[in-house]
């Protein structure tokens, strides 16, 4: 019986997979891209959910408005403070 050569398989890495959850990030993204298909400012919307945590100010369309209860609202401002001071 051959030796299977473990060399000639491809290993796939998914980002995104079941049971995990997305990051701040791919949330924002995914949140901004519903909010614009929607014809909304994705910007004017997402900053004032971000400030008073009212999710009626996010679309449902494309579960936008459940992907974005999922952030956590300190973390989320605090990495946006920290890049606009520090330009990173």
């Amino acid at each position: 019986m051959p030796i299977s050569n473990n060399r000639d398989r491809t290993k796939v890495i998914a980002l995104d997979t079941p049971g995990s959850e997305p990051s701040s990030r791919e949330i924002l993204q995914r949140v901004y891209l519903a909010l614009q298909e929607k014809g909304y400012n994705p910007v004017a919307q997402i900053a004032s959910y971000l400030l008073c945590g009212d999710p009626l100010y996010i679309t449902s369309h494309g579960d936008a408005r459940t992907l974005v209860r999922q952030l956590d609202l300190q973390e989320v401002m605090e990495e946006i403070l920290r890049y606009y001071i520090e330009g990173r």
